[in-house]
């Protein structure tokens, strides 16, 4: 069974290059799904948090506030790092876990992790494949807009903390390029999810 990454900026299209793979049959390992569900119900790694960003990360209810968590993470590189540091080996140690009971099943020839930091991350180095999906940025922006999650500050704040999408262009196996429609990424990622096998 193949290990593929699946990357790509905020409002890049990558969810729905990640739901058309699904549709066609690979199995999709949701890393910032994980991550969330992480911070929701492993104590150890809430403590972990609490330890390193003080009590600014809880809610009313004494569980990490996610919103609250961002906001201090996404402040600039060095939170950022902090929080990965954290967050990542539970979620590589879930990565390993679930490929080993899928690859068990024998339904998949491609298990796809999705995620935003593959290669921040150092996760490729464990990839057979990288795809990155690349939009322009004037596209990325009016998505993420038109969503209402995040302010257009916020937008730019996280678009710095993450690499550059020539880089990861330039390190990727496959580019899918999502400037146009709907129908059209479904053509490009259909020749990329073809060329798989």
């Amino acid at each position: 069974m193949l290990q593929i990454g699946l990357t790509g900026g905020i409002g890049s299209g990558k969810s729905s290059v990640s739901a058309l793979f699904n549709e066609w049959g690979a199995y999709i390992f949701d890393a910032d799904t994980v991550a969330k569900s992480i911070l929701d119900t492993n104590d150890t790694a809430q403590s972990e948090l609490i330890a390193e960003f003080g009590t600014d990360v809880l809610g009313a209810n004494n569980k990490i506030d996610k919103a609250k968590l961002a906001k201090i993470a996404f402040q600039d590189e060095d939170h950022q790092q902090r929080l990965n540091i954290i967050i990542h080996p539970y979620v590589f140690t879930e990565i390993d876990s679930t490929f080993d009971k899928v690859l068990k099943g024998g339904t998949h020839e491609i298990f796809v992790v999705d995620a935003a930091l593959i290669y921040e991350s150092g996760a490729y180095t464990h990839m057979d494949y990288v795809i990155v999906v690349t939009t322009h940025l004037k596209i990325r922006t009016e998505r993420v807009m038109s969503h209402g999650r995040l302010t257009r500050d916020e937008f730019l704040q996280r678009l710095e903390l993450q690499w550059p999408d020539e880089d990861k262009v330039h390190m990727a196996d496959f580019v899918i390029h999502n400037n146009g429609t709907i129908d059209q990424l479904e053509v490009e990622a259909k020749k990329i999810y073809n060329r798989l096998f």
